[in-house]
């Protein structure tokens, strides 16, 4: 989805940061965090894919950056600083300093930033109680499972009427459909609203900032709701989350790629450019 809002120039540079076998497509490329916090070389970024709250969901919702993020890292300063090292390497990239994914270190940058803008709008991903949903036991569609999953896959399978995880090798009509309401306008929120803060240069404001609406959603909605005596896949919680997943999932897309494109090209030309794409 994010690659929908890429400006020429974004999709050409990347491509050169990222290794060859991902095709230059961070959508490709996003899941390796995932897998690499699970070795044992990437351990140390395990814990960079969430930030852990000191509330009390739902009945007291709060995220503060200074006080909940590990003295290792968290969400908001993983997508801040790895968002500092791209912005290096991107400069390097177009002053043709090296090309063809050959710096680990930029390649690894720019598929932390992809993937943590995609963990930091999941409101489990910024909240604390049974780490983050990971051992609070629920059932969906009939099977046993934790409430973290069934805000990463679950819910999104059911909105997409899928049964299985979607491909990395292409966008999904259900991903489709997203991008194509978010050029319509056709959220309840204006999408341009979802871009107040979009400058790459203030990382740590803007990752806090998105963390804090997702937090927000624990309270709202996925604490409040939940029960661990019926299945959620039927009892209505699942069709009342599917609007949130479908929002957190549009604003992620849309604020990397416009957070991409302003680390390429600069805030006011990448506006610019959209603004004469759109017309």
């Amino acid at each position: 989805m994010a690659e929908t809002f890429f400006m020429p120039e974004t999709s050409s540079v990347l491509a050169e940061i990222l290794e060859p076998q991902y095709n230059g497509s961070i959508g490709r490329a996003a899941a390796w965090a995932d897998a690499y916090a699970h070795t044992s070389e990437g351990r140390f970024s395990y814990q960079w894919h969430w930030i852990d709250t000191h509330d009390h969901a739902p009945e007291y919702c709060n995220l503060d950056y200074k006080n909940d993020c590990a003295k290792g890292g968290c969400v908001v300063s993983a997508i801040a600083n790895q968002t500092g090292i791209l912005r290096e390497c991107i400069d390097r990239v177009k002053s043709s300093s090296w090309s063809g994914g050959t710096n680990l270190t930029c390649s690894y940058a720019l598929k932390w930033v992809s993937h943590f803008l995609g963990d930091i709008h999941q409101p489990l991903h910024a909240n604390a109680r049974a780490i983050g949903g990971n051992t609070y036991r629920v059932t969906f569609g009939g099977a046993s499972t934790q409430l973290h999953a069934v805000w990463d896959a679950y819910i999104p399978y059911f909105a997409a009427n899928v049964s299985h995880p979607f491909s990395n090798q292409s966008i999904d009509p259900f991903f489709t459909g997203l991008v194509s309401r978010i050029r319509k306008d056709g959220f309840y929120e204006a999408p341009y609203m979802w871009l107040a803060c979009s400058d790459p240069s203030t990382p740590e404001v803007c990752a806090e900032s998105w963390a804090k609406e997702s937090n927000k959603w624990d309270c709202d909605y996925v604490w409040s709701r939940v029960r661990n005596d019926t299945d959620l896949g039927t009892n209505g919680y699942a069709t009342g989350a599917v609007p949130i997943v479908e929002l957190q999932i549009s604003k992620a897309a849309l604020r990397l790629g416009t957070w991409l494109n302003n680390l390429v090209v600069g805030e006011k030309n990448a506006h610019e450019e959209q603004e004469i794409i759109e017309l």
